[in-house]
């Protein structure tokens, strides 16, 4: 069969692959950990509920205007200008089938093929590849101390003449890095002067930990004509555990609204309007389901960093946000994807390589799920890997031996 080369060059979604995995391991009855889960194990705000259910008992599903429905667009505007203290209107708010969709939408209306977009290191996974998908060029950019949290020296000596966006991500997926309000305020600071997009995927703003609070990139914001070239990002999936309904948006100026609304018109039409009916019971509702969320996570990264921090071979920087860590495994293996293969094969631990993410020798590791799941799993993959844990252990009902083949 011929595919075209753009689809050939594109990779396959690893987190999406990992979740395969654990899918097939489970069905077969074993009893595999997933510690590479992106998707929090609370339940839906009962608000988002009751309002989904109330939209389907009417019988009356149809189209929406693409830009999503006027009393989602309402609630998305009450939240912005809660949560980021920034008035915006119904003109600048595009609703999305998830937050990957809004970056692929906005990407569709502002690149042109050969256009640069600097990424910094670690990242999620997508935003090289999506940024392949409209023909642009991703640029990857890792400090060069090490440290998860991006330098400006370090952007600074990448962006040139076809530098089109920026994409920033905190709290940071993979590694719960939350970048400081002095950084924040230098790269809109830096983008407003050259013309630049910066992107915000803010998708974890809430999840933050260590009574920090979430930066408004807005606060540092000098430009609010329809030429701002900043743009955020967010959505209901992470801080309301609604990863199923695929709801996002984007907050931009008007006339890159209207652009992108034409794209989405000629791709999806509009996102489901029962998700779109659920999304707004959630940010119009009780919002205690999200405070729940984030101390529950807290705990689990308090947890996970303890029990890491008992290997003798691992460097972890507690994350202050998101559902992740990323300890640098590499005094056990350079190779992640070697390593996490191995962790799966030999104590049924699923986890994420890190040079997915743009750093090689790193595990990426979820604390999403259960206490349980979490003291487990860290211990198989000690078990596996420290030569001075016990040689054997309990994975389910069998007992195995480090050395087993």
């Amino acid at each position: 069969m011929s595919v075209s080369l753009l689809a050939r060059e594109i990779k396959e979604s690893p987190t999406l692959k990992l979740n395969e995995t654990a899918r097939i391991l489970r069905e077969k009855g074993e009893p595999v950990i997933h510690l590479g889960s992106g998707e929090p194990k609370s339940k839906v705000p009962l608000d988002a509920i009751l309002s989904c259910a109330a939209k389907l008992r009417t019988a009356d599903i149809r189209y929406t205007p693409t830009e999503g429905i006027p009393a989602l667009l309402k609630a998305i505007i009450r939240y912005t200008e809660e949560s980021y203290n920034k008035v915006i209107g119904p003109e600048n708010v595009l609703v999305s089938s998830g937050a990957k969709q809004a970056l692929y939408t906005l990407l569709m209306a502002i690149i042109n093929p050969q256009d640069e977009v600097i990424i910094t290191a670690p990242y999620w996974v997508s935003y090289p590849e999506i940024v392949k998908m409209v023909y642009g060029i991703p640029v990857i950019v890792k400090a060069e101390d090490g440290r998860f949290h991006p330098r400006m020296e370090d952007i600074l000596q990448n962006v040139g003449s076809y530098t089109k966006a920026i994409i920033l991500n905190s709290p940071n997926n993979p590694s719960g890095e939350v970048y400081s309000e002095e950084f924040i305020g230098e790269i809109v600071e830096f983008c407003e002067k050259k013309g630049i997009y910066l992107i915000m995927d803010d998708i974890y703003q809430k999840l933050i930990f260590d009574d920090r609070s979430p930066v408004s990139c807005y606060k540092f914001s000098k430009d609010n004509s329809d030429s701002s070239k900043l743009v955020v990002i967010n959505g209901v999936s992470k801080m309301y555990a609604m990863t199923g309904f695929r709801i996002g948006w984007t907050i931009a100026n008007r006339k890159l609204t209207e652009a992108m609304i034409n794209v989405a018109a000629q791709n999806t039409s509009c996102p489901s309007i029962v998700s779109q009916t659920a999304a707004t019971g959630a940010l119009s509702g009780v919002q205690s389901s999200v405070e729940a969320l984030r101390l529950f996570l807290e705990n689990n990264r308090n947890i996970m960093v303890n029990e890491l921090k008992s290997f003798a071979g691992i460097k972890i920087t507690p994350p202050a946000g998101t559902f992740y860590c990323l300890p640098d495994f590499s005094a056990y293996h350079m190779k992640s994807t070697e390593l996490s293969q191995f962790l799966v094969d030999k104590a049924l631990v699923v986890t994420v390589p890190g040079v997915e993410f743009g750093m090689e020798g790193h595990l990426r590791l979820s604390y999403c799920g259960s206490v349980k799941d979490i003291t487990d799993g860290i211990a198989r993959i000690k078990w596996a890997l420290d030569p001075d844990s016990p040689n054997e252990i309990y994975i389910g009902d069998r007992k195995c031996r480090r050395d087993w083949k």
